[in-house]
């Protein structure tokens, strides 16, 4: 096993599950709040999860989880948790339960009822402090990384998509068992892979300084280049899946540098009422019209980008990285734009105000005014 100590503990490697016992008896976790939905149920691999519980460890289950989570579905797992007398949360499963745990784990331990004020936009991280509730992810996706990052986004009561971030909000233990993600359908894995894909390219792309991250960055872009294709294609080919799962992950490690105006599109989309929209599907439809448009603040950045994607050097630029981008999309089977996936266009004016509104827009390297979000959402209409 590969035991990595950055931001947080990480078990990573195929059979990693067999740890999870030992970790949670080294983490103190008697009484578990299962995390999850029911997508994890069906396809059998909470089954797997629950083998490697002491047989006689108190468990309680929420999986109720939605695609996109909701204040009203943490209050739902909260009640749980505090009816069961939990002591810890094991996610399992995508993004969604593993943001859904963080903000079990945040109103289990601070006041409030609502997450709001803990957000992001609202000045919330100083709020949250180590008291939350211990968190174990296990990933069974290879996209959004939310297993080793400190934000989890939320659709508010209000309506709006939110991040909620700290430090403290890092699950304690990420373990990661690329055997979870094998049975994943070609649509997921090609969605969660470029979500897996754009984290490291924005992060890579971001003007913070931060020339750790920027390596880890790199080697999570030139691993998701060169296996997502393979794993979309071939849900059984371990190396491919093995590479991904550490894309995910290395993508979520260096958040720290801040995403950009991809995410903060797809943050506002994704929330939108009436619709269901894949988050790391909307990324890929976003990214070819960011990266154009990111052009100017980002320069000499791109020659890096191509070469990491294996691009000749005249396509060291925006338009040779947006293009070869754009045509992976494709070949993956990502829908052709924002249209194909069922959005009305009046939906334009709102997600490009979610957009400005968004903390994603603070970390973009160029920060478009809104007339230029609705270009961007335009361009990315397919």
């Amino acid at each position: 096993m590969a035991l990595i100590t950055y931001l947080t503990r990480i078990q990573f490697d195929f059979g990693a599950l067999k740890l999870l016992a030992a970790e949670l008896q080294l983490l103190g976790i008697r009484r578990p709040l299962i995390v999850t939905d029911k997508g994890v149920i069906a396809a059998g691999l909470w089954a797997k999860v629950k083998e490697q519980l002491p047989g006689n460890m108190p468990i309680a289950l929420y999986d109720g989880t939605p695609e996109n989570p909701t204040e009203a579905a943490m209050r739902d797992a909260l009640k749980i948790y505090k009816e069961e007398g939990c002591d810890g949360i094991i996610a399992i499963g995508g993004g969604s339960p593993m943001d859904l745990a963080k903000a079990v784990g945040l109103m289990a331990t601070h006041p409030g009822r609502s997450l709001q004020p803990y957000s992001f936009v609202e000045g919330g991280a100083g709020k949250i402090t180590a008291a939350v509730a211990p968190i174990v992810a296990i990933p069974t996706t290879s996209g959004t990384g939310s297993e080793v990052s400190r934000g989890g986004v939320i659709i508010m009561d209000s309506g709006r998509k939110l991040a909620i971030g700290s430090p403290y909000l890092i699950p304690r233990l990420a373990l990661i068992d690329p055997e979870l993600t094998l049975g994943l359908p070609p649509h997921l894995t090609a969605g969660t892979g470029m979500d897996a894909f754009t984290h490291n390219i924005e992060c890579f792309l971001s003007n913070a300084f931060n020339p750790p991250a920027d390596s880890i960055a790199l080697d999570g872009l030139e691993k998701a280049w060169t296996f997502v294709e393979r794993a979309t294609r071939d849900g059984s080919d371990r190396e491919a899946r093995y590479n991904m799962a550490m894309a995910a992950m290395e993508g979520a490690m260096v958040f720290q540098k801040g995403l950009g105006a991809v995410h903060a599109l797809s943050h506002p989309t994704g929330g939108l009422k009436g619709y269901r929209l894949h988050h790391g599907t909307l990324n890929a439809v976003y990214l070819p019209a960011v990266l154009r448009f990111n052009e100017p603040a980002v320069g000499e950045k791109y020659k890096k980008v191509a070469q990491v994607m294996g691009l000749p050097a005249s396509e060291g630029n925006a338009a040779g990285v947006a293009n070869a981008v754009a045509a992976l999309n494709e070949r993956l089977g990502i829908p052709k734009g924002l249209g194909a996936m069922g959005l009305a266009q009046d939906t334009v004016d709102k997600i490009a105000d979610g957009a400005l509104g968004d903390h994603c827009h603070q970390s973009t390297p160029r920060q478009p005014t809104k007339a230029q979000y609705v270009q961007l959402i335009e361009e990315s209409w397919g």
